[in-house]
């Protein structure tokens, strides 16, 4: 049969129209009530078919199929208001479900906006023109201007400061020398470079990686509906008491009956409704759940992966320890140095602009700066020789310090202090680990493309159960399918930069930190975080529990009703019609308790 594409809401307004001008013709005594009560019976029957073909091809057992059977019987025993309003409710369902989906964009759609499509080729005469990025070849010259994504993949040709926390998570920025090797997807976060192509475009890290999502994403299963789950049981179980009902008293109108008291209203509305209110509640909390199969999905979560970029931690880097020669004072010292460092675009030179400024510092006019990019700024303040950048010697005993980045400090060429910068752990971090013990998650492992030193340390700051370092994406993808192998319940995954986007996509529910993260995490997620707190991690999977819990319960509790319902049609005190309406009051009850909230969590 070929698949009906009638939108969900023009169903609504079909079997809605069809419905009220019936009841409308029957208070006027006309002949064509009957006739347009089957229009709208007819249209639902149709779809019906169609979804529960469709459940059956996902592997599910559609909760359609007693709706088909029910429309069928009331069909063929002319009971055709009964027919009409079961249409009605099926359409409500859908229209309801669509709803709650929303239009989700592509996931890949952003992967694709950022993926370079030009490239600065440097020509023979060292002019520079630009061409499509899948023309340049091997050993082809490209120039890479400051803030610019790198189109290939390549050797440099001089020393340069890039950004790779897109594609390998670590928030501090690489320094590399001539020679290099240097990533396509990365970002040039100093001057302009050349690099020297190594791989065509098409054949480049970062077509590789849009490659990966495309893969997970095609090996990612849908969600099964609470509605199909339930059906499994409670469809033979309605048959049979119908045949039952029509074997013991011979009647076949209380048969039908039986079958329309028993049509899944409950679970069609109510499990929507329900999954709604969840997602409403959610976003009033700073966390977008992009539909209902994904909160399904998060609330039986049992193992959540986390990166640690941007996710625990806050993402870049900021001023940890400061220890200055003896005699020097160190507000002095920071005042000289943000005013230098005012000069420069750098990520670590923004962070010790605002350390000084966070101190409300004076800053001093400087002059004859220069600056070698990946190695430090040099440039008079004040009247003396300021040099900003690595350290180049070991250091004095005065200066041992330990942390991610060192930088050093000298005035007319003498050592007076080192800075040590790291990427701070959220304040929340911690607590959200907690929290997430709290609402049953039973492992959680810190996944990071980052050194073993600092993933290790956040990981023991947090208290997570397994710390991953060093990992790719590719890494990053595997552990996600290990752990869907192994895990009992569903297996989340939280990050915010590109290269957690193939894992994001491929774990049962992907949770991206949307505030500073990447469009390409928000858009291979599941669950968009739109606060810059990973705290809403945790209330997003109490939200979801809380509103699946309310699913469950109004199915289940509407499903009990209809039950007795189905025991006073099988005894005749229900007609076909009167089933249909008193599931109209099963329906009501099932959906007010299904927009209860529960209890917070966190």
């Amino acid at each position: 049969m070929a698949k009906v594409r009638l939108p969900e809401y023009s169903f609504l307004g079909l079997s809605a129209l069809s419905l009220g001008a019936g009841l409308w013709l029957s208070s006027q005594g006309s002949s064509l009530t009957n006739w347009v009560w089957a229009v709208g019976a007819v249209v639902g029957l149709v779809l019906s078919i169609n979804w529960v073909i469709a459940a059956f091809k996902d592997g599910e057992f559609g909760s359609d199929s007693l709706a088909v059977i029910a429309i069928t019987a009331t069909a063929l025993t002319n009971e055709w208001l009964a027919a009409s309003v079961i249409s009605l409710m099926l359409a409500t369902g859908r229209a309801l479900e669509t709803w709650a989906a929303g239009k989700a964009r592509q996931r890949l759609e952003s992967l694709l906006e950022r993926s370079p499509r030009t490239a600065n080729l440097v020509g023979s005469d060292a002019s520079v023109i630009q061409v499509p990025v899948d023309e340049v070849k091997v050993g082809d010259r490209v120039l890479v201007r400051a803030g610019e994504v790198v189109p290939v993949d390549g050797q440099l040709a001089c020393p340069g400061t890039f950004d790779a926390s897109a594609l390998t998570g670590e928030s501090l920025p690489q320094n590399l020398a001539t020679g290099d090797e240097v990533e396509s997807g990365i970002l040039n976060a100093a001057s302009a470079v050349e690099v020297l192509t190594l791989r065509v475009a098409s054949q480049s890290t970062y077509a590789n990686l849009v490659k990966l999502v495309e893969s997970s994403s095609a090996n990612s299963a849908s969600g099964v509906r609470i509605a199909n789950r339930w059906a499994v049981f409670f469809v033979p179980l309605a048959i049979g008491f119908a045949l039952i009902t029509w074997l013991l008293t011979g009647e076949v109108d209380r048969a039908v009956a039986v079958i329309v008291a028993a049509t899944p209203c409950p679970l069609i509305l109510a499990v929507p409704v329900a999954l709604i209110s969840g997602m409403s509640r959610a976003s009033g909390r700073g966390a977008i759940i992009k539909g209902g199969a994904a909160l399904e999905k998060l609330a039986r979560a049992k193992t959540v992966l986390v990166d640690k970029t941007g996710t625990l931690t806050h993402g870049g880097p900021t001023l940890s320890e400061m220890v200055v020669a003896p005699g020097q004072d160190e507000h002095d010292l920071l005042a000289i140095i943000g005013s230098l460092e005012q000069q420069s675009p750098h990520v670590v030179a923004k962070a010790l602009v605002n350390a000084a400024r966070d101190r409300n510092l004076q800053f001093s006019s400087v002059e004859q700066v220069t600056e070698q990019p990946g190695h430090g700024i040099v440039g008079m303040v004040a009247g003396k020789r300021v040099s900003i950048g690595q350290p180049k010697l070991s250091l004095p005993d005065w200066a041992k310090i330990d942390h991610a980045l060192l930088v050093a400090v000298e005035i007319d060429s003498e050592l007076v202090a080192v800075l040590g910068l790291d990427d701070p752990i959220r304040s929340d971090a911690k607590q959200t680990i907690d929290a997430l013990r709290g609402l049953g998650i039973e492992r959680i492992l810190l996944v990071s493309g980052d050194r073993e030193l600092t993933s290790k340390k956040v990981g023991a700051a947090v208290g997570v159960d397994e710390v991953h370092f060093d990992c790719s994406p590719e890494d990053k993808l595997l552990l996600v399918e290990a752990e869907l192998a192994s895990s009992p319940g569903t297996v989340v995954f939280a990050g915010d930069g590109i290269n957690d986007a193939p894992a994001l996509t491929r774990a049962s529910a992907g949770v991206a930190m949307g505030a500073h993260g990447t469009t390409a995490a928000s858009e291979a997620a599941d669950v968009v975080i739109v606060e810059d707190s990973i705290r809403h991690l945790a209330i997003a999977i109490d939200v979801a529990k809380g509103a699946r819990l309310r699913a469950v319960q109004a199915a289940g509790g509407g499903m009990s009703l209809a039950m007795v319902a189905m025991v006073f049609a099988s005894f005749g005190i229900l007609n076909a019609t009167g089933s249909a309406v008193a599931q109209e009051f099963i329906d009501v009850a099932a959906i007010l308790w299904a927009l209860v909230p529960t209890r917070r969590r966190v």
